[in-house]
């Protein structure tokens, strides 16, 4: 059931239209922890929160958090409740962002999967993993690949 009282920032019919054609939304279990993951490890900006929902932009891409009981009447509810980490098998990737800077944010707040490596594919990157289990590779392209 939804926790936030009165009107949200914005109606959620004209938030949606705004949505650039791709969007994440990924549900978390705490959001205050969670954003304090994206805001120290990702530098995400925070459009809006609320105790169900918050808008966040990490580099260009524009996401939602929702929390779980937001999504209580879903069909996945159930699978929400275990402890188990979330999206396992998902890979988010962000380009750009200093991957040695990223693994020290991630170390400092326990958040680090992967230490900095080089790939095949061409990436230096760091995986780090948010409080839900949310993996995110992040890196810049490397000579040494």
């Amino acid at each position: 059931m939804k926790k936030r009282t009165g009107d949200p920032w914005i109606p959620a019919p004209v938030y949606g239209r705004s949505l650039p054609e791709f969007t994440v939304n990924l549900i978390v279990r705490d959001l205050a922890r969670s954003l304090a993951f994206y805001r120290q490890v990702l530098d995400a900006v925070v459009h809006y929160e609320d105790p169900d929902f918050a808008s966040i932009r990490v580099r260009g891409l524009e996401m939602m958090l929702h929390v779980d009981h937001a999504y209580e009447r879903n069909p996945w509810s159930e699978q929400l409740a275990s402890d188990e980490p979330r999206g396992v098998g998902t890979e988010l990737r962000l380009f750009g962002p200093d991957p040695d800077d990223v693994e020290q944010r991630a170390l400092a707040v326990d958040a680090l999967f992967k230490p900095v490596s080089v790939r095949g594919h061409g990436w230096r990157e760091v995986m780090v993993r948010d409080p839900d289990g949310y993996v995110w590779a992040v890196g810049q392209p490397s000579e040494d690949a």
